[in-house]
């Protein structure tokens, strides 16, 4: 079904290509379809069909590619993919108003927990958020999520650092910070406070018997405890005197909730693990929704933007406030964003980190915002396509590429460049020696760059290939330059003027020169892509960002041994 559903969009993308450009090619359809699931290890399950998609598109002429397009858009998956789109293209909404908010009185939260920095995913609620707050003129607190967390999902202590980066580069304003691991007298107090109201009891219980009693609605024998018991076992489990494991201390719900998970829940544990900020000072660490719920009040939260999938948190935060007899806050749930060709976890991008695999959080598979902005990616184009989404609990799932489209819009008055990658030498017999002018930039009078050339070119192994496997007679073109012709296995200059008759095959290049700049680029999924550049690229300083002609947008991070680049997008 994957591989099927592959192909369609392989001849979307190809018709595309082929009617913007005169031909179209495998590789920049293999490329499209990273962002519909294709994984590089099933590339060779598809490239065959994809060779015969492209071959068969090319042979078409334009009448027909374009006839073939109008057929597959009426498809109704291709059709939603163009019409997100487009819609990107466009300028973004405004949000619908906050629910009984008041100009000046409003005051969100961001509660971001650091096991690692923010990556594209984060961005959607921390956006919205400031957003919100900017057009109530209300007021944004950044709440640090920091208790102790589980073996699995643990603290990073670098988070501390690189969360608060994050938000700045998003442009983020908020105006105070607050570390829960500085709180937790706090909620102690508000706990023992449960237990004398009867809501809070200590349970030992062990976990299997625990589960399975929540699962048929049963009460254990810890739940009918006496008020007195129960406040001395929790300052039992305070003064250390109980292992992890041997006791929890749960909130007292209904056993009979129609949703198991919401009995009897867990408000507070114990954990010996060191915390990066208090050590071993607290061993009884709250969960989320018990310091979330106590928090809310005490800051004065007024509205709380969150994610459906924690639905059952917002209960336990109502619960709460019930008992206590506290006004609660607004609770806005949105959807969750699925973005195809993204996969994001901090829990692997921190054990990839960890392990060496990754060679730190900017790495650009972690999708970190510290890894986009190397990229070139502009926090201007991030809250546009997050603005554009709107706010709505439906769950929406869409391509990386709508980003990318925005993006382009705020970089794409940036300076063209040839970029070869694995450059191979070839000879054109018979080539004129020309004094090269190429534009900057194709529509902006932003000048020129010049190149000297003779006889001797290099171009990408894979248009090399290409050269190789074409027949006879077939006619090409080097990008701005000249026409040549391959005969007899070998390649003469033709002519020089540009003619859509000869149908010929458009090429980047370079001339052998000794003032060609080595260069790499960096692309999404790790690997470095090894090439020249063109001399001017030498005048470049590190964070310019070019497109280099026919491969990309790329941003320069770094002069070393080579100019080091990151890919940023088509």
């Amino acid at each position: 079904m994957l591989q099927e559903r592959l192909l369609k969009f392989a001849k979307f993308y190809a018709l595309q290509n082929a009617l913007e450009y005169g031909k179209t090619r495998p590789d920049i359809v293999l490329s499209r379809l990273f962002h519909h699931g294709l994984k590089r290890e099933n590339i060779k399950d598809v490239i065959t069909d994809i060779k015969e998609i492209v071959a068969e598109i090319n042979a078409l002429s334009k009448e027909q590619q374009k006839q073939m397009l109008n057929e597959l858009v009426k498809d109704e998956e291709i059709a939603e993919t163009i019409k997100v789109v487009e819609q990107s293209k466009t300028k973004p909404k405004k949000l619908p108003p906050l629910p009984n908010a008041k100009q000046k009185a409003v005051v969100m939260r961001l509660a971001p927990f650091p096991s690692g920095p923010l990556h594209i995913g984060n961005a959607r609620p921390y956006i919205l958020n400031d957003e919100y707050v900017k057009m109530y003129k209300g007021k944004l607190l950044l709440v640090i999520d920091d208790t102790i967390g589980s073996e699995e999902k643990q603290i990073t202590p670098e988070a501390y650092k690189l969360i608060p980066e994050g938000l700045k580069w998003l442009n983020i304003e908020w105006h105070e910070t607050v570390y829960k691991s500085d709180r937790l007298e706090i909620y102690y107090n508000y706990a023992e406070q449960l237990i004398k109201k009867g809501k809070a009891y200590v349970c030992c219980c062990p976990a299997e018997i625990l589960r399975e009693n929540r699962a048929k609605g049963i009460e254990c024998a810890c739940r009918s405890k006496s008020i007195e018991q129960n406040l001395k076992e929790w300052h039992n489990m305070l003064n250390n005197k109980y292992a992890p494991g041997e006791a929890v201390l749960r909130l007292k719900t209904s056993m009979q909730h129609p949703n198991p998970a919401f009995r009897d829940r867990v408000l507070f544990r114990i954990v010996e693990r060191s915390h990066p900020r208090t050590g071993n000072k607290y061993k009884v660490w709250p969960l989320l929704e018990f310091s979330w719920a106590i928090d809310d009040y005490l800051l004065g939260i007024t509205h709380v933007l969150r994610g459906k999938e924690l639905m059952i948190e917002t209960e336990m935060e109502k619960y709460i406030f019930d008992i206590f007899g506290w006004k609660q806050p607004e609770f806005i749930h949105t959807g969750l964003l699925q973005i195809e060709g993204v996969k994001i976890s901090k829990t692997k991008s921190r054990q990839e980190v960890l392990s060496g695999k990754y060679f730190g959080w900017h790495d650009p598979r972690t999708w970190s915002l510290q890894s986009l902005k190397l990229r070139g990616i502009k926090p201007e184009a991030i809250r546009e396509f997050i603005i554009s989404l709107g706010l709505t609990q439906t769950e929406a799932k869409v391509p990386i590429e709508i980003l990318y489209q925005i993006n382009k819009k705020y970089i794409d008055d940036c300076n063209r460049y040839f970029f070869i990658v694995n450059p191979v030498k070839i000879e054109i017999k018979n080539a004129p020696t020309l004094k090269a002018r190429l534009p900057l930039h194709p529509e902006l009078p932003k000048g020129e760059r010049k190149m000297e050339t003779s006889n001797e070119f290099y171009i990408s192994y894979e248009d090399y290939k290409m050269l190789s496997s074409a027949e006879d007679g077939t006619v090409f073109r080097f990008m701005h330059l000249f026409n040549f012709v391959k005969k007899n296995d070998r390649f003469e200059f033709h002519s020089i003027e540009f003619n859509k008759l000869l149908n010929a095959k458009m090429l980047h290049w370079l001339p052998t020169s000794n003032k060609l700049v080595k260069a790499k680029v960096l692309m999404p999924n790790g690997e470095w892509l090894q090439g020249l550049a063109e001399p001017d690229t030498a005048k470049l300083k590190p964070d310019t960002i070019v497109q280099f002609e026919r491969f990309g947008y790329c941003r320069l991070n770094a002069i070393n041994e080579a100019y080091e680049f990151w890919f940023a997008h088509k």
